[in-house]
């Protein structure tokens, strides 16, 4: 199967944090999933890492090691992202979550976040979050 992961679950499931649910943890270890992170989460990573209101192990440079060694594929974002995320009704304003939740419902993608807020954008279509 195939998921798009949350930043906060990248950053958990990196650090081995114990934040991490069991079950996102065994969906992004399966060897026949294939985990995707939005690119939105790494340019908020790198933007948070910069203004001080992340702290990650090492620096920033280093966070695209964690992807590889961790076999996740980026996901761009592409035009069509940015019409769904348009057209997105304002459960909450977050640029980074409304993109990501786009990318989801456009690549049909279930996605594994803790957020319950992705659900208000989920509801009634053929995808779902998981914790």
């Amino acid at each position: 199967m195939t998921f798009l992961i949350d930043t906060h679950t990248f950053l958990w499931f990196t650090t081995g944090s114990h934040e991490l649910s069991k079950e996102a943890k065994e969906l992004i270890e399966k060897d026949n999933n294939d985990i995707y992170i939005s690119i939105a989460s790494l340019w908020e990573i790198s933007i948070k890492t910069a203004i001080g209101k992340l702290k990650i192990l090492g620096s920033y440079d280093t966070v695209i090691d964690d992807v590889t060694e961790n076999e996740i594929l980026i996901l761009p974002i592409n035009f069509n992202h940015t019409v769904i995320q348009n057209k997105l009704p304002f459960h909450h304003k977050d640029p980074f979550d409304r993109i990501i939740v786009s990318q989801a419902i456009a690549e049909n993608m279930n996605l594994i976040s803790r957020d319950d807020i992705f659900d208000l954008y989920l509801k009634g279509k053929c995808i779902e979050r998981i914790w």
